[in-house]
């Protein structure tokens, strides 16, 4: 018995689908397009040294990236991202689900929790060096440390908030505990867990950036570091882009899976807008 529906909807004529469509990759793209434009010319007429033009950064990119690098650097640090980011949504939602559902846990860590979200991660990276030295082990760690924190005290405060009355009817129908954990409670608690998720992954992300910077010899990161050192501006202005574009492919990744988890939530606030 599932409690948490999909809502149905009249679907929208296509031809306005495609407008609106086209109307939000518009705003999407114009925008960068226009910075970017500004940038060149403004480096065209005064060329500075620590900005160069997109053209050359775009070339550096080329020479830089494609290639042995990718493999050697973006890919293994893809990799500890993705490892670290499966443990920190896993892990949080599994024990905040845990904690939400257990008022004298909640009472019990709550002061400890506390204490361990106001530590900035990045100060604990040499602690988790000495204990566990410069391996990918650590660096996972670290990550997944530092981004578990968003998931864990949304899917916690999530699953607090689930509805009273649902919560008695489910026991009105006889439901047993996990009937009434999968079909009422994480579906009740899902847009909290999938907001904690995705600044999850901005987190995350940061993080890989840090425990590559000082304690990696190899990584994006520590790439990014090299050509700083080094005076090789364009290359590192690449590897500042190459970033960026991971983010970005994070956040379309996350939106497609948000949408098919929350399609009854976003249809749900679709009829209350209507």
């Amino acid at each position: 018995m599932t409690l948490y529906t999909s809502t149905v909807r009249t679907p929208a004529p296509k031809s306005r689908l495609w407008a609106k469509a086209g109307e939000n990759t518009l705003y999407a793209v114009a925008l960068p397009l226009a910075l970017l434009l500004i940038w060149g010319v403004a480096a065209t007429i005064s060329p500075a040294k620590f900005f160069p033009a997109p053209q050359t950064i775009a070339g550096a990119f080329s020479d830089t990236w494609i290639g042995p690098a990718f493999i050697d650097d973006v890919l293994p640090s893809l990799a500890r991202l993705a490892v670290a980011i499966i443990i920190a949504v896993v892990v949080g939602v599994v024990a905040g689900t845990l904690i939400g559902l257990t008022r004298w846990l909640r009472e019990l860590l709550e002061p400890l929790l506390e204490f361990f979200r106001a530590i900035p991660p990045p100060v604990l990276i040499p602690v988790f060096v000495a204990f566990l030295g410069v391996t990918d082990a650590m660096q996972i760690i670290v990550i997944a440390f530092g981004a578990i924190w968003p998931v864990l005290l949304n899917t916690i405060e999530g699953v607090r908030a689930t509805d009273s009355v649902m919560t008695e009817t489910a026991r009105s129908f006889s439901l047993t505990r996990s009937q009434r954990l999968f079909d009422l409670v994480l579906p009740a608690a899902s847009p909290r867990i999938m907001a904690g998720a995705r600044q999850t992954l901005s987190v995350a992300l940061i993080m890989m950036v840090i425990s590559e910077l000082f304690y990696s010899s190899s990584g994006l990161g520590y790439q990014i570091k090299y050509f700083q050192q080094n005076y090789l501006i364009a290359q590192m202005w690449s590897g500042i882009l190459l970033l960026g574009l991971i983010g970005v492919l994070l956040a379309v990744v996350f939106g497609f899976v948000e949408r098919r988890v929350l399609r009854w939530y976003h249809g749900i606030k679709e009829v209350e807008r209507a």
